[in-house]
């Protein structure tokens, strides 16, 4: 029987979470870094890019280990409390950067706890996916998580610009000396993210623990770990849907982390014009996702991520090549209804790939393979940027990770479902 209630409150984990990269990564806080914390824009974009690259290898090297501790101890949400309060703390953090450049190693440092938390928890936050939900629905809800995601998201970039950032009276009497309406968006953040994961907490089941020590926990999941690895070729599907979504996922995580960024230095918008237009890529996004989760389930996830990769591209490619703001808008509201369709079917093609018995060791895998190659992205954007003294330059290293991950995932064959 289907828990509805536990369902919506696994979905709400992604109201709650979407804060995070919705307003820290992509559209406020890295804005505010470059713009006003940086001692360039084309500095800090490098900066950010290092910082973001360090995490993106912790994250890598971990998740895996993570996954197999997860399935040796059972029990999921413990691990994932830890790691959302850890986010949510790392983030409160950075509250205390002021506009002036001596902040900038602060930011960069708790930029990049707060992002390794968050990605380590979305190791055990996936896992319960087809735990929750009937393999019929799996498509569904996953896009229902997605979908809700970008509405949480939207809706805190709402608050914070009409609440802090684009207002002669933010709230809370906040002034606005040292840029503290900027900053206070952060304690939005935290707080929103508070709020909104308890219910997955209360209402979501959980696998029982089985009491393993910790210190047994993570040799044994190690352990499983390498016996995995030495049985790769048991797992060939799995393994080449892997290092596909390394190269797409690259490509989607640099293209949120700068987007914001690329439409201040290149297009000249406003700190309030990018979150204007992050609200409008949320609204797309989150439409996309929710009117693909049922496609997902009727065609198959593989097809509504190689549909999704292929509009990624042609939207990326012109977005590089348009002069005029009002393309720009028009071309990243397009690209935007595609970008939640191609994650969340990438979760469920996950979930109906992994064995019963290895769902945490897989989407610990899962986790690799999203952050394994990030390093990359992010450093050739950087290095690109300052190579080139082009934001633009940067920005097309995008189109070809998208354009690799295609390729590879055409020869992933689908499970029947």
């Amino acid at each position: 029987m289907t828990d509805r209630r536990a369902i919506l409150s696994w979905c709400f984990y992604d109201w709650a979470n979407s804060a995070y990269p919705t307003v820290i990564t992509t559209f406020i806080f890295g804005t505010y870094f470059t713009q006003a914390v940086a001692e360039t824009p084309e500095l800090g974009t490098a900066s950010l890019g290092r910082a973001l690259a360090i995490a993106a290898v912790v994250v890598a090297m971990i998740s895996p280990i993570l996954g197999s501790i997860a399935d040796r101890e059972g029990a999921r949400k413990p691990w994932l409390a830890v790691f959302t309060v850890a986010c949510i703390l790392a983030t409160a953090m950075l509250w205390f950067v002021k506009p002036a450049n001596e902040w900038a190693l602060w930011a960069l440092v708790f930029i990049s706890v707060s992002s390794v938390a968050f990605e380590f928890g979305m190791v055990f936050y996936n896992t319960m996916l087809p735990e929750l939900a009937p393999t019929a629905m799996i498509g569904r809800v996953s896009g229902w998580g997605w979908g809700l995601g970008y509405v949480g998201g939207l809706l805190c970039l709402v608050v914070a610009l009409f609440g802090f950032v684009e207002t002669e009276s933010p709230w809370f009497g906040i002034a606005k000396a040292e840029a503290a309406n900027v900053r206070a968006t952060v304690l939005l953040v935290a707080v929103w993210f508070l709020i909104f994961a308890v219910p997955l907490f209360l209402f979501a089941p959980d696998r029982p623990s089985k009491r393993i020590a910790v210190a047994t926990a993570i040799r044994d999941g190690f352990e499983t770990l390498v016996h995995t690895a030495r049985k790769a070729r048991n797992f060939a599907g799995i393994v080449r849907f892997l290092v596909a979504r390394m190269f797409y996922a690259d490509g989607l995580v640099t293209l949120f982390s700068f987007g914001g960024i690329y439409a201040a230095g290149t297009f000249g918008m406003s700190l309030a014009e990018v979150i204007q237009f992050g609200i409008g890529l949320n609204v797309t996004a989150g439409l996309g996702a929710m009117a693909f989760a049922g496609l997902d389930d009727r065609i198959g996830a593989k097809r509504v991520i190689v549909i999704s990769l292929v509009a990624l591209i042609f939207f990326s490619s012109a977005i590089l090549a348009v002069e005029s703001k009002a393309l720009f808008w028009a071309l990243g509201l397009g690209l935007g209804i595609f970008v939640g369709p191609v994650q969340a079917a990438s979760r469920s093609m996950m979930a109906r790939l992994s064995p019963e018995d290895m769902h945490a060791e897989m989407f610990g895998l899962y986790a690799f393979s999203g952050k394994a190659t990030a390093f990359l992205g992010p450093l050739a954007l950087g290095w690109a940027t300052v190579q080139f003294d082009s934001q633009r330059a940067g920005m097309a290293t995008i189109v070809v990770l998208l354009g690799l991950g295609l390729v590879l995932v055409l020869g992933v064959r689908e499970p029947a479902h």
